[in-house]
């Protein structure tokens, strides 16, 4: 669907401070014009993630559009917050990207640049895009194990940006594939079997759930994810933490995933002694037993227009 920017109102942004290292501060640039098109529309989030949800939850049943100036991070905070307020999928959602790693803009081919997705705000259209359900949360990726595992390392020593990933990531070296329980429902596997159920006992490094392609700092982590098909895409890693940092080349281009078993499905169950969880990009914590879902048609995500966002993703290549 097309429209036009004044179909938008009522609109707010959501401003993260915190995100990449105060981002909004340094791009001025970018902040200036943002302020200059949007003014009072702008809301500070004061940095924490509950603040955020707080902010969205209580403004969004005044709100026809809102926009998330941030990362990953504060998208899922939005996403959280919209859909606490139960106006997820009836209000129209756009991104400015101010974070380090901006992964979820990829699949849609939302440009990095600040100004570049300003235009897409005033001149796009809308997707109907598919996301994941868990718990109290909405998210676009999560990844439960040893990439979990190193999310929080990274948090705890509070290093910024790709340099704070590196290091905490040393610790991949050492972790070995755990004992989990699967249990997946409507089902479809790399063969192309269906199952209405399927069980399995898997040793598993780490395994990702997520709707889109991409984690951050453009590692295509699912390859054969799509945004709108009404499944979750769900990539086991059965390997060594060792074997996975030797395999890091591949995996990042999403060559390896194609190897490895994978499915299609509208409902997963995870169970194991302590499953690390983090979902776009935020670490959420420890878990014994979980259930994701699939929410069809959760988000209206304003994109660029289909030649357009067709160009970029050519440039991204």
């Amino acid at each position: 669907m097309k429209f036009g920017a004044s179909e938008l109102e009522p609109l707010a942004l959501i401003v993260n401070p915190e995100a990449a290292a105060g981002k909004w501060q340094r791009r001025l640039r970018a902040k200036r014009l943002i302020e200059q098109l949007f003014g009072e529309k702008i809301k500070i989030a004061s940095g924490t993630k509950q603040s955020t949800v707080n902010l969205v939850r209580e403004m969004a049943p005044q709100l026809k559009t809102i926009i998330a100036v941030g990362g990953d991070g504060t998208i899922a905070d939005v996403f959280e917050g919209l859909a606490k307020a139960g106006r997820l999928n009836d209000i129209f959602f756009g991104i400015i990207p101010f974070g380090s790693g901006n992964a979820f803009r990829l699949a849609f081919g939302i440009p990095k640049c600040p100004e570049k997705a300003l235009k897409i705000i005033q001149q796009g259209e809308v997707r109907l895009v598919d996301l994941v359900r868990f718990e109290d949360k909405v998210a676009g990726f999560i990844s439960v194990g040893a990439t979990a595992s190193v999310t929080e390392a990274k948090v705890k020593h509070q290093l910024p940006g790709f340099w704070g990933h590196v290091w905490a990531g040393r610790q991949l070296l050492s972790l070995k594939p755990q004992p989990w329980e699967v249990e997946l429902e409507s089902a479809v596997d790399n063969q192309g079997q269906a199952f209405s159920r399927l069980r399995l006992e898997l040793k598993v490094l780490d395994a990702v759930i997520t709707k889109t392609n991409y984690f951050g700092y453009k590692w295509c982590i699912a390859p054969l994810a799509q945004t709108d098909d009404g499944f979750l895409d769900i990539t086991f890693f059965e390997m060594s933490g060792l074997k996975y940092v030797r395999s890091l080349p591949s995996i990042y281009f999403g060559r390896k995933q194609l190897r490895l078993r994978h499915f299609k499905a509208r409902r997963l169950t995870l169970r194991g002694e302590k499953l690390p969880i983090q979902y776009n990009g935020e670490f959420l914590g420890w878990r014994q037993q979980i259930t994701f879902e699939v929410w069809p048609k959760a988000l209206k995500l304003i994109c660029p227009q289909p030649q357009k966002r067709e160009t970029r993703q050519d440039e991204m290549r």
